[in-house]
């Protein structure tokens, strides 16, 4: 049976790469690297450092897997997701089948950890569907993400005594505002900037690029940093062609 394994990868420094993870990167044959185009070379780059400098004297393969196409313009968010990620599927599994021997071991390197806010999970579950019972076994290898990252750059706990965290995305703090019985929420994929649009009062503590030599990061009041955060966010996505970021938002305690 083929083996896959998931490997959270940590949020960009090589050296966030777990002992766990290091063990499974030297039991696989061949790495299955999503390639996601010119603008972000610097990604597959760092997968191939972290491989070169945890997996010394082994011979391996590095198969690349081009990314489809999603489209970002459709109203039916939901669905357009589901599209895109059947045709991930889709494409993967022909990458499986031809790439990995029957009783090999392959590798999918994870950016943070693969179970946050991230589609290999559910896209690895249709591919198993896909080739049928006793085709594909796979394993995950948890990361630290860039959540865990940003904490620690700014040197703040995420969670403070008797309090909930809300963990969410950009489009669902635009669409809902800040969640009514919680004072600290964690917000990722976030293309439009939405804490522009909560109290001016509210805290934030925000990282771009976390762990790498681009990191940005800025905290204060959002009245006082959201310009400054907009205009860094915007200089930085224009100079790379790419941006990952995520923010804690935090309103004082009652």
């Amino acid at each position: 049976m083929r083996r896959l394994l998931i490997i959270g990868i940590g949020a960009g420094d090589p050296e966030q790469v777990t002992v766990q993870a290091i063990n499974a990167l030297n039991r696989a044959d061949v790495f299955f690297v999503v390639d996601k185009g010119d603008d972000k070379q610097d990604l597959m780059l760092l997968r191939q450092e972290i491989c070169a400098r945890y997996v010394p004297g082994k011979s391996y393969r590095m198969v690349l897997i081009p990314e489809p196409e999603r489209d970002r313009s459709a109203p039916a968010y939901r669905q357009a997701v589901e599209q895109w990620r059947a045709e991930r599927a889709g494409v993967w599994a022909g990458a499986i089948r031809s790439e990995l021997a029957e009783d090999g071991c392959g590798a999918l390197l994870v950016w943070g950890d693969p179970g946050l806010y991230d589609s290999a999970l559910a896209i690895v579950e249709q591919i198993v569907a896909e080739l049928g019972p006793g085709e594909l076994d796979y394993e995950v290898i948890p990361g630290i993400s860039s959540v865990q990252s940003l904490a620690a750059r700014h040197r703040v706990s995420l969670t403070r005594v008797g309090r909930p965290l809300h963990i969410t995305t950009g489009r669902r703090l635009a669409a809902d505002g800040f969640p009514e019985h919680c004072d600290d929420v964690v917000v990722m994929l976030d293309a439009h900037c939405s804490f522009t649009g909560v109290d001016p009062g509210t805290e934030i503590f925000w990282g771009a690029y976390l762990g790498t030599k681009d990191e940005i990061v800025l905290s204060g009041t959002v009245g006082d940093v959201a310009a400054r955060i907009e205009a860094a966010r915007s200089e930085a996505r224009a100079r790379k062609g790419w941006i990952m970021d995520t923010y804690l938002l935090r309103r004082p305690a009652p």
